[in-house]
C-alpha cells in the first residue's frame, strides 16, 4: 500500500472512530439527562417498587426450537445435539452446556472464546487479539473451522465469529463425529454449534453503543419483526461496527459485520434462511512465539507488548445457508439443509528463531494470505413410531462437505532476519518479496450416511440411543507453485454411538456413552522409509459416564470421561512412520449452574485431569503429560441484584488453569495462572424506554500469563475495560 493510501485509509478510519466516539457520548448524555427528570418524577413511586427490576424484556414466546432458558437465565435447559436434534439436557447422555443469548450481552463477549471459556473443561488457546480462536476441549484442540453454525460445518470463519450475530453458543464435550459428522480439521476434543438470531413474538428495536479499553468505540444495531396473521413470517437483521485503538502497543483494529436471518413457521413446515458478512483490518495483533531453542519459559512480557511491531491483519468471511423441514405426518419428517462460505485472510507471518532464556531472538517477516471456499448439505428424515410399547426416534440422513483451501506465502531470507526480544521487540523488517495471489492447495471431500435410533422405556424413564455413520474422507493435495497434484486420499470409516440415559428420580438423570471421533489420518512424511503412504481416518474413543440433577433452581452434574487419540510415531530404528502411539486423556468434572438464593446466579466447574503419552517413538516419552494439559482447571462466576439499588446488579469471576507442560519431553513447563474478571449492570427505564448499562473489567489485576497453542505460546491480553449503553425502542 503506498503513502498516500495509507493516509487515506487512517483519515476514513479516524472520520469513523469520531462519528462513533459522538454516538457513543451523545447516549450517554442524553440518557443521563433522560434518567435525571425520571428519576426526579418517580421519587414518590419508588419506595414501593420491588426490591429488584424485573429483567428487561424484549423477546416474546421463543419462534425456535430452543429450549426456554434455566433459572437465572444465563444458560438454557437444553440445546442441539447434531442430528439427534434438540432436547433437555436431562435427556442427553452427554455433557452439554448451552449459552444464552442474555448471557453473551451481560458478559459483553466479542467472540465465541469468550462465552465457552466459562466452562472449566473449555480453553482458548490464543489470546484476545490475536488471529482468531482456537479451542481445547477436554484436553484436545477443536479448531476453528470445526464450529458448526445452525448445524452446518464449514460456514464460519477460520479465525473468530463475533457474538453479537449469535442467539446461543452450544458446547457438547467429548467427540461428536457421529452427532455433527467430521469437521472439516478432525478435531475430537468435543463440538461447539452456534445458533443464529431469530425475530420473536414481540418486536424488537435495539440500539448499543460500545466501548472497549484502550480507544475503540463501537454502535450496534438490533431488529425484529414478524408479520402474517398468525406471525408465521419473521426476520431479524442486526450488525455492529468498531473501529479504535486497541489494548495492544500502537495497535489499530476496524471491525464491521451484519447478518438477516429470515423464517417461516407454519403448522407442518418450518423454513429459515441466513446471510452474514463479517470484515476486519487490524494494524498490531497479538502473535504467537515458539520456545524454540530456549532451555527455560522466559517471563511473560506486559499484556500490551507487541512481540512484532508492524503486523497487519485483513479478515473478510460472507456465507448463506437455509433449512427447510416438513411433517409428512405426525410419524415422518423430512429435513434439508445448504449454505456456503467464502472467506479469506491477509497477514504479516513472522518467523522466529533462536530463542534464548533471555527471551532474545531473531526474526524474518513474511506474508501469510489464504482462502477458503466451502459448500455443504446435511438431508435426512426422523421418524417418530411405537413398537410394543417402546417409543422410538429414528434418524437417518446424509451430509456432505465440499472444501478448498489455498495460500500465498513468502518469508524474508536469513539475512534479513533482525534482532528482537520479548521485552523490546524490535519492527518487523520490511518485505522486498512482492505479494503473489493465493493458490489452491487443497480440496476436501467429507460425505457420510448416518442411522440412529433413540428408545423410550417406562414413560421415559430410561432412554437408549444407538447408531452409526459411515463416513468417506477425500483429499487432494496440490503444489501452489504449478497447480499439480501432489498426492490423494480416498478412505472411509464407520464412527459408532452407544447412549444411555436413567432416571431413578424425576430430577436425577445417570447416563453414559461411548463413541468416536474421527481424523484424516493423512500421509507418511519425509525421513520415513514409508513416505507418503496414505493412512486411513483413524478414531479417537471415548468413554464416559455421569450423574445430572436438577433442584428445581440449580442444576448439577459430575462426569468421569478417557478419551484416546491415536499419534503418528516415526520407529528411530526401523524409521518407518505408523499410528502406534497414542494420546491418552482421564478427566473428573464437576459443575453447577442456575440460581442458587434470588437474585444471585451462579456457574461454578472444576475439571481435574490424568493425562498420558503411551507408544512415543523408542518409548522415550512414555508416561510423560502431552503438552498443553493441565492437571485441573478451576472458574467460577457469579451475578447478584444489589437489593437496596433497585436494577443494579454487580457480577465477578475466576478462571484458574493449573500449570502445563510446553513439550512433550516435559522438559519446559508454564505455570500455572488466575483472571479475575469484574462487572457492574445497571438496568431502568428512560423516557418509556428500556435501558441497560454494562461495564466489565477483565483481567481486573493485569495478570501476566503465557497461553500455549501447539508449539506456540503467546502473552495474555492485559487489563480490558467494556462498556455499553444498550436502548430498547
Amino acid at each position: 500500500m503506498s503513502h498516500r493510501q495509507t493516509q487515506a485509509s487512517n483519515c476514513r478510519r479516524t472520520a469513523v472512530s469520531r462519528a462513533v466516539q459522538h454516538l457513543f457520548f451523545g447516549f450517554i448524555a442524553t440518557s443521563a439527562t433522560a434518567g435525571i427528570a425520571h428519576a426526579q418524577s418517580t421519587d414518590a413511586a419508588s419506595s414501593v417498587q420491588p426490591a429488584t427490576l424485573p429483567a428487561v424484556v424484549v423477546k416474546g414466546t421463543s419462534t425456535s426450537d430452543l429450549p426456554a432458558p434455566y433459572a437465572g437465565g444465563q444458560v438454557a435447559r437444553g440445546g442441539g445435539i447434531g442430528v439427534l436434534g434438540t432436547s433437555n439436557v436431562m435427556d442427553q447422555p452427554f455433557n452439554t452446556t448451552n449459552y444464552t443469548e442474555q448471557f453473551i450481552q451481560d458478559t459483553q463477549a466479542r467472540t465465541i472464546g469468550d462465552v465457552v471459556v466459562n466452562n472449566a473443561s473449555v480453553r482458548t488457546q490464543q489470546s484476545s487479539g490475536g488471529f482468531g480462536d482456537v479451542f481445547e476441549i477436554r484436553g484436545f484442540a477443536v479448531q476453528a473451522t470445526d464450529v458448526a453454525l445452525n448445524g452446518l460445518y464449514g460456514m464460519v470463519s477460520t479465525a473468530r465469529v463475533p457474538v453479537n450475530l449469535l442467539d446461543r453458543v452450544e458446547v457438547l464435550q467429548g467427540p461428536g463425529s457421529l452427532m455433527y459428522g467430521m469437521g472439516p480439521s478432525g478435531s475430537v476434543g468435543g463440538a461447539i454449534n452456534i445458533v443464529t438470531k431469530r425475530a420473536d413474538d414481540t418486536p424488537l428495536t435495539r440500539l448499543t453503543a460500545l466501548y472497549q479499553s484502550k480507544g475503540q468505540f463501537g454502535v450496534a444495531a438490533d431488529v425484529g419483526r414478524r408479520f402474517g396473521d398468525e406471525g408465521q413470517f419473521g426476520i431479524r437483521v442486526n450488525g455492529q461496527i468498531k473501529d479504535g485503538q486497541t489494548s495492544i502497543a500502537h495497535g489499530n483494529q476496524l471491525q464491521g459485520d451484519s447478518a438477516v436471518g429470515l423464517d417461516y413457521r407454519g403448522k407442518n413446515l418450518r423454513w429459515s434462511f441466513d446471510a452474514y458478512n463479517v470484515s476486519e483490518n487490524t494494524d498490531e495483533l497479538r502473535s504467537q512465539i515458539g520456545l524454540g531453542t530456549a532451555t527455560a519459559v522466559p517471563a511473560v512480557p506486559s499484556g500490551y507488548a507487541n512481540l512484532y511491531p508492524g503486523s497487519k491483519l485483513k479478515l473478510r468471511d460472507s456465507a448463506v445457508m437455509t433449512r427447510l423441514e416438513y411433517d409428512i405426518n405426525p410419524h415422518v419428517t423430512v429435513y434439508g439443509a445448504a449454505g456456503e462460505h467464502y472467506g479469506t485472510s491477509a497477514q504479516n507471518f513472522p518467523s522466529a528463531s533462536g530463542m534464548t532464556n533471555a527471551g532474545n531472538f531473531s526474526v524474518r517477516n513474511g506474508y501469510y494470505d489464504a482462502y477458503n471456499r466451502t459448500k455443504t448439505i446435511d438431508a435426512g428424515l426422523r421418524f417418530h413410531f411405537d413398537t410394543f410399547g417402546v417409543k422410538h426416534t429414528l434418524v437417518t440422513g446424509i451430509t456432505s462437505l465440499n472444501k478448498e483451501d489455498g495460500y500465498f506465502y513468502a518469508l524474508g531470507t536469513a539475512a534479513q532476519a533482525v534482532p528482537s526480544s520479548l521485552y523490546n521487540p524490535t519492527p518487523l523488517p520490511p518485505m522486498t518479496t512482492p505479494r503473489g495471489d493465493a493458490q489452491r492447495s487443497a480440496q476436501l471431500r467429507l460425505n457420510s450416511q448416518q442411522v440412529i435410533d433413540t428408545m423410550s422405556f417406562f414413560n421415559d424413564r430410561l432412554l437408549i440411543t444407538g447408531g452409526f455413520r459411515r463416513q468417506t474422507i477425500g483429499l487432494d493435495n496440490y503444489d501452489v507453485s504449478s497447480g499439480s497434484r501432489t498426492g490423494t486420499i480416498d478412505q472411509q470409516a464407520i464412527t459408532p454411538l452407544a447412549g444411555i440415559v436413567f432416571k431413578p428420580l424425576n430430577n436425577i438423570s445417570v447416563y453414559g456413552n461411548f463413541t468416536s471421533g474421527l481424523t484424516n489420518g493423512g500421509s507418511a512424511p519425509a525421513g520415513a522409509v514409508n513416505v507418503g503412504q496414505v493412512f486411513a481416518p483413524y478414531k479417537s474413543n471415548q468413554y464416559e459416564a455421569g450423574v445430572k440433577a436438577d433442584w428445581g433452581r440449580v442444576m448439577t452434574s459430575v462426569s468421569v470421561f478417557q478419551i484416546s487419540q491415536p499419534n503418528g510415531v516415526l520407529n528411530p530404528t526401523t524409521l518407518v512412520y505408523g499410528y502406534d502411539g497414542r494420546t491418552k486423556v482421564r478427566g473428573l468434572e464437576l459443575a453447577a449452574y442456575g440460581e442458587v438464593f434470588r437474585n444471585l446466579r451462579m456457574m461454578a466447574s472444576a475439571t481435574f485431569y490424568d493425562p498420558k503419552l503411551e507408544g512415543t517413538a523408542g518409548g522415550a516419552n512414555d508416561g510423560n503429560d502431552p503438552a498443553g494439559v493441565p492437571k485441573f482447571a478451576l472458574n467460577l462466576g457469579a451475578d447478584y441484584d444489589l437489593p437496596w439499588v433497585p436494577g443494579l446488579s454487580v457480577n465477578g469471576r475466576i478462571i484458574h488453569t493449573g500449570a502445563q507442560y510446553y513439550n512433550a519431553t516435559n522438559t519446559l513447563r508454564l505455570p500455572s495462572w488466575t483472571r479475575y474478571d469484574a462487572g457492574l449492570r445497571y438496568s431502568t427505564r428512560i423516557a418509556s424506554k428500556d435501558v441497560t448499562f454494562r461495564a466489565n473489567i477483565e483481567n481486573l489485576f493485569g495478570s501476566r500469563y503465557w497461553i500455549q497453542q501447539g508449539t506456540y505460546i503467546t502473552n495474555a491480553a492485559p487489563r480490558t475495560v467494556l462498556l455499553s449503553a444498550e436502548f430498547n425502542f
